[in-house]
């Protein structure tokens, strides 16, 4: 069987968890026992952002101990990071912001790309380019008032991650203002967190999840 395309793995991994698990200032030395831990419980979409340390290196361990991952970069700001995650064998393509051209080289890889976006304006630029998902970026300035502004003009195909600053107090308030997913950095993975913190803090983000799921 011929392996799944990055957009048919990035739908496969959002239906059974669609959090992304930011892992910013990840090291090589413990990328494996930490993505252990994420996918032990339950997450599939794995982001080491590249202001990490050797950030190349961790992916492309990731991606080779976890196929059943997928695993990506964060803070790609042009289109030779998005080519330098690719060659490792990144297959998701993060930005907090909007570059049409990274989207676009992330698109001709055959990668998928979540460009940063705060604006409808910017929404809409972004899913022309070929965005296969929208981070709401930072979530702090996009309250769940402004998510659910944004998602009734949006097509409803259009999937919506709040990042930064969400929590387990206000996921269930984002979640009811139409965000699909969501993007959990520090209160998942931070440097110098031990593995089995990591692993009770997946825990516990997969079970809240799944409780407002109806799961």
């Amino acid at each position: 069987m011929s392996e799944p395309t990055a957009r048919a793995a990035f739908e496969r991994a959002f239906a059974e968890l669609p959090l992304v698990a930011i892992l910013r200032g990840l090291r090589p030395d413990e990328a494996l026992a930490i993505g252990g831990a994420l996918v032990a419980g339950g997450f599939r979409l794995i982001e080491v952002p590249l202001n990490s340390p050797e950030p190349l290196r961790s992916i492309e361990m990731l991606v080779r101990a976890f196929p059943e991952a997928l695993v990506g970069a964060g803070t790609v700001l042009t289109p030779a990071d998005a080519t330098a995650v690719h060659a490792v064998g990144g297959r998701m393509i993060v930005a907090p912001n909007f570059d049409v051209a990274v989207v676009r080289e992330a698109v001709r890889l055959g990668a998928v790309a979540l460009p940063g976006v705060a604006t409808p304006s910017e929404a809409f630029a972004a899913l022309a380019a070929g965005a296969a998902a929208l981070k709401l970026f930072p979530a702090e300035m996009i309250p769940p008032a402004a998510v659910k502004a944004v998602r009734a003009v949006l097509p409803p195909s259009t999937r919506l991650l709040p990042v930064g600053g969400i929590s387990l107090d206000n996921l269930d308030a984002y979640r009811r203002a139409g965000a699909d997913g969501f993007g959990i950095g520090s209160s998942l993975y931070q440097p110098g967190v031990d593995v089995q913190e990591v692993r009770r803090r997946a825990a516990r983000w997969t079970e809240s999840w799944r409780r407002g799921n109806g799961s």
